[in-house]
């Protein structure tokens, strides 16, 4: 089933990139889904801080837990963040899962 990865920073425009970056282990291929985001603009007037919101859809569950915790190319775009981006909220969901 579809995991829904949303990811929203403070500051940024470098997250899109990943989707060709992150590569399964396994097939040797980019394993993302989907990926899009922008700048915020809504106007309820709701944005907690954040400038910028992103989402990344995996096949899998397993693939969402090998871009969080083992992919180098997701793991090296979070430490160049260090410094520069100051606040990021991270939620994921199954759709139809509540």
């Amino acid at each position: 089933m579809a995991i829904i990865h949303i990811v929203m920073f403070e500051v940024c425009n470098r997250m899109v990139d990943l989707r060709n970056q992150c590569i399964h282990p396994t097939s040797k291929k980019p394993y993302i889904t989907t990926s899009s985001g922008g700048r915020q603009n809504s106007p309820e007037n709701n944005k907690a801080g954040y400038s910028h919101a992103f989402v990344v859809e995996f096949a899998s569950e397993e693939d969402r837990d090998y871009y969080a915790g083992e992919d180098l190319a997701h793991l090296e775009f979070k430490k160049s963040l260090k410094g520069v981006v100051e606040r990021v909220g991270v939620v994921d969901y199954t759709p139809g899962v509540y």
